[in-house]
């Protein structure tokens, strides 16, 4: 599953955001959108058909109820999805050995990943 520009900025509300939200919620955090407000439903719809996102409840405002939403996967799930299926699948070994060049990466990130591998038995 591949997301767009604008699919992925309400993503990242929903995940930053840790609890389901509605349509207003995700309109009101949406700070840096390249969306319109008018534009919300159908993105949302079309999370909901990617399998990004599952209603997660309803939610009454004033005298309406409204679905609120929840992602299916965490941001890391996401890219880790996202990196094995496209058509041409990087090495799993020559991956790893790129992400750990990256200078984001710090000493206490390596031993995390350490105990990691550690815990499940790798």
């Amino acid at each position: 599953m591949e997301l767009t520009k604008s699919e992925m900025e309400i993503m990242d509300v929903l995940w930053e955001s840790k609890v389901p939200m509605s349509r207003a919620d995700l309109l009101a955090r949406s700070e840096e959108k390249t969306w319109k407000d008018s534009s919300v439903h159908i993105l949302l719809n079309g999370l909901l058909q990617k399998g990004a996102i599952q209603e997660a409840g309803l939610v009454k405002r004033i005298k309406t109820y409204g679905r609120v939403f929840a992602p299916t996967m965490t941001r890391e799930e996401y890219f880790a999805n996202t990196i094995f299926c496209h058509r041409h699948k990087p090495e799993i070994i020559g991956l790893f050995a790129a992400l750990l060049k990256r200078e984001e990466i710090t000493a206490a990130d390596l031993q995390a990943i350490e105990e990691l591998l550690h815990q499940t038995n790798v």
